[in-house]
């Protein structure tokens, strides 16, 4: 740093320092005069200015930077841990960028494994703790496809080109993960104006909007997440695209974007991240069957069930409660299932508990087209829909027998969202049950006896019909021998 700019902070500082006494209302300014490098500002905060300390950062990750450091390399702790201890957040996980190439850093490291073929990572691992290492990305030339390649959408399908950190800032999405803590140093360099929009609580894209989200559509997704987790805005340049690029994600591997719906509904936010999505129209790509039932009826039970689902999902991370994929989709994808299982019921004259275990294998397969479900979800999902017949069944002595089933208390939950959402016959059958759980022992052999004998009746003036109904149905036959 030259005498001027070391100048410029000291009169900075006792002007703030006066500016403090005197008003008790001035905030800490932290950055030093911004550079212009490659078109893209640049601002470098030294370590006394802002509030980053090593405590901060996980052990592992700072075990990773330093034996780069010390190789001789540069390492930088970039991205969202960064951001979010500037925040005043706990970071979920630390993220490093260096100039070492994949292979030279899986040769510091035993503990390495190479991952990814759209861009090559080095993945540290410490038991459970991974710290993730990348290579500064550079800018795209006139490469083989090996290095890079995109398609004619101008999606990027492999994007392993080197370059320097200036243009790793670059290559990022948005200005708030701009942001790389020196470790030779400690001190951060913002890329941007990064630190400004962290300060001004504003998602803004590093580029131009519909380049960059057509090189990779999913920054849509993100600028949403980041947008309801940080409590910010997306500038409205950036949000500008969104719309008209969103049919964009139909395109993405589903093996990716069920990792992306886990950040989004998984995390606190679901029902923020819901509705945002849904003014981008960013979830139609995601869950075309459930969408469809929704555009046909607005304001009715799937769109209810979407609603309280979301909210249920926030109030049970937020309480450190189990969430669990399985109940989530057999939740939301109920409507697109009754609606396919009535649809097979009316064409093929099958009894509808027949018609809905046909439907499940449709109505699950469609999905995993855009998200691509693991069996381990999958297949309790489906014993949670199949529960939900059973249900109305098995009111009485069998309920004890129900209240066994492995899946029971999660399809309990889905049957009582969905008498909230539906009212009527399904609310009845909800509060019935909601009373045999909730009660005691002998509470529940009253209600279950009490069932029985209400039941019975019925039972068997059906059964009565049936037998007089035979007779009538071979008359015909009879009367023509």
């Amino acid at each position: 740093m030259n005498l001027a700019s070391t100048r410029c902070i000291i009169f900075r500082r006792i002007s703030q320092f006066c500016k403090q006494l005197f008003d008790n209302k001035a905030a800490p300014e932290l950055e030093t005069p911004s550079l212009e490098e490659n078109g893209l500002r640049l601002d470098i905060i030294n370590r006394d200015s802002h509030d980053i300390s090593r405590r901060q950062i996980s052990e592992n990750a700072l075990k990773v930077l330093y034996r780069l450091h010390k190789s001789g390399f540069k390492a930088y702790l970039v991205g969202g841990g960064v951001r979010d201890i500037l925040l005043g957040l706990e970071p979920k996980d630390f993220d490093v960028v260096t100039n070492a190439t994949p292979d030279e850093i899986k040769k510091l490291f035993r503990n390495c494994r190479l991952v990814g073929r759209r861009f090559r990572l080095a993945h540290i691992v410490f038991g459970r703790d991974v710290i993730e290492v990348a290579t500064f990305r550079g800018h795209h030339g006139e490469n083989s496809d090996n290095i890079s390649k995109s398609n004619a959408e101008g999606r990027l399908l492999r994007d392993n080109v080197y370059g320097e950190i200036d243009e790793d800032a670059e290559r990022r999405d948005f200005t708030v993960n701009a942001l790389y803590y020196d470790i030779s140093d400690f001190s951060i360099r913002s890329y941007g104006g990064g630190i400004d929009d962290l300060h001004a609580r504003k998602i803004k894209l590093i580029g131009d909007p519909e380049t960059r989200y057509r090189e990779d559509p999913v920054r849509m997704l993100r600028a949403v997440r980041f947008a309801t987790k940080l409590d910010m805005q997306i500038e409205a340049i950036t949000a500008a695209p969104i719309k008209s690029l969103a049919p964009l994600l139909a395109d993405i591997p589903a093996a990716r974007m069920y990792e992306e719906v886990l950040k989004l509904f998984f995390a606190g936010k679901a029902q923020a991240n819901y509705q945002m999505m849904q003014d981008f129209g960013l979830f139609a790509p995601l869950f075309p069957q459930i969408q469809g039932v929704i555009s046909e009826f607005p304001k009715g039970h799937a769109a209810k069930m979407l609603n309280l689902v979301m909210r249920s999902t926030d109030e049970r991370v937020n309480q450190d409660k189990p969430v669990t994929p399985a109940f989530f989709y057999a939740a939301i994808l109920w409507y697109p299932l009754k609606q396919r299982a009535d649809d097979i019921a009316l064409e093929s004259g099958l009894p509808l508990y027949d018609a809905q275990v046909a439907a499940m294998g449709d109505v699950m397969e469609e999905q995993c087209r855009t998200i691509s479900i693991p069996r381990r979800f999958s297949t309790p999902a489906k014993d949670i829909w199949l529960l939900q017949i059973r249900f109305e069944r098995s009111q009485g002595t069998r309920a004890f027998k129900l209240l066994e089933h492995p899946k029971f208390r999660a399809a309990y939950d889905l049957l009582l969202l969905r008498g909230e959402a539906e009212g009527g016959h399904t609310a009845k059958q909800a509060s019935w049950w909601q009373a045999f759980v909730e009660g005691d022992e002998a509470q529940r052999n009253v209600i279950a006896k009490s069932s029985n004998k209400a039941g019975g009746n019925r039972n068997r003036s059906a059964t009565q019909r049936k037998r007089k109904r035979k007779p009538a149905a071979k008359s015909p036959d009879t009367s023509a021998e």
